[in-house]
């Protein structure tokens, strides 16, 4: 019953034209085709009209007595409530002058008298559409707002929920990695080799969950709330980056050099994790007993971006891998080979993604991998 009665809701039309035999003849033309029409013989009546009910289109004489079609025009998309109505301009007037003035008025159309019946209604039909694919398209607008105002408070959630989760499971363990190694100093003469061992372990595994914990915060932190970008200088960036992993690149006697760096369009908090991620990565995926080189480079793919690499000289991925490793909690290698989170390389591909760009990889297994990645010019 609803299809049936929306079906049967006729589109309104204010015809606005001082000569009654226009009129007539027009709304005989737009009755046969199923139109609602509406008639005005001068514009203060056709505003009047349009107070009391909204055309859906109104086809617009120019030369009136009063006000004429141009200032009709101007009043109606001065108005709120009838800006969005199309206008067609139907006039005798055939000078280029007066149909730009129509335009700029805010016409929609122009048709110029003597008329052609089938073009008025192929004209009319043509601004309906446009009107209801506006309507449409304003609708879908609304329904998008509203998901982002939705996605935003969900993320806000999302965010405050992982906080608190991180918190309240990084007390407890604290708790128990602290307990582990009091245990093992103040009994280290009384344990036996299989208990300390076990407690060895027990650390470890705090370790590790601490780990995972920081990560998954990461994680969910990148791309819940959106970074302000700014200027940022990749050496600046790649230095604060080397200092925070000092004790690995110590430890693994790592050698790293860079060419010269651009100045990206980034979030510089942002921008120094992923560089900490990847050099970390090519320090950890070493060949056994040969100290890794990495290397930074910087290619001006046009005036408007850059793609920079992490070459190192690791154990290298298989093809198939090459998208495997950008997913969250995936692995390659057991713990115990290459210990980690599988967080890393996902919390790397959300953040290059957040800055427009993306993440790839190129590797020769058992000789090098590379990881590239792009960004905006400043």
């Amino acid at each position: 019953m609803d299809k049936t009665f929306q079906g049967l809701v006729q589109t309104k039309i204010l015809i606005v034209d001082d000569m009654p035999d226009n009129l007539r003849v027009l709304s005989g033309v737009l009755a046969e085709r199923g139109y609602s029409v509406h008639k005005a013989l001068n514009g203060e009546l056709a505003l009047k009209t349009c107070e009391k009910a909204i055309p859906d289109l109104i086809l617009l004489d120019i030369l009136m007595p009063g006000l004429d079609g141009y200032e009709v025009c101007q009043r109606l998309k001065a108005d709120e409530t009838t800006r969005n109505i199309p206008v067609i301009f139907l006039s005798a007037l055939n000078d280029p002058f007066d149909k730009v003035k129509a335009f700029s008025c805010g016409g929609a159309d122009y048709i110029t008298k003597p008329f052609q019946a089938e073009e008025v209604l192929a004209r009319i039909a043509h601004q309906l559409t446009i009107q209801q694919q506006q309507r449409l398209l304003a609708e879908q607008n609304a329904d998008l707002q509203k998901l982002n105002a939705e996605l935003r408070r969900s993320n806000t959630e999302l965010e405050q929920f992982a906080s608190v989760a991180a918190h309240d499971l990084r007390v407890p363990l604290t708790v128990m990695i602290a307990s582990a190694r009091l245990l093992a100093a103040y009994s280290e003469s009384s344990l036996d080799t299989r208990a300390k061992s076990c407690l060895e372990r027990i650390i470890a595994a705090g370790a590790r969950m601490n780990r995972l914990i920081d990560d998954l915060l990461s994680y969910s932190r990148v791309g819940t709330r959106t970074p302000e970008f700014e200027p940022a200088d990749c050496l600046t960036v790649l230095t604060e980056a080397l200092a925070n992993l000092q004790e690995e690149i110590a430890a693994s006697g790592a050698s790293i050099t860079c060419s010269e760096l651009p100045t990206v369009l980034a979030n510089k908090a942002q921008l120094v994790q992923l560089f900490q991620n990847l050099i970390s990565n090519a320090i950890k995926f070493r060949r056994p007993e040969i100290p890794p080189v990495i290397k930074i480079s910087a290619e001006a793919l046009n005036l408007s971006e850059w793609t920079i690499g992490v070459h190192d000289s690791g154990i290298g991925i298989e093809p198939q891998n090459f998208e495997r490793i950008f997913l969250i909690f995936e692995r390659l290698h057991s713990q115990r080979e290459y210990p980690g989170t599988g967080i890393g390389l996902a919390i790397c591909k959300k953040i290059v993604e957040q800055h427009g760009g993306r993440i790839w990889v190129e590797s020769q297994p058992g000789v090098c991998t590379t990881f590239y990645f792009t960004l905006r010019s400043q």
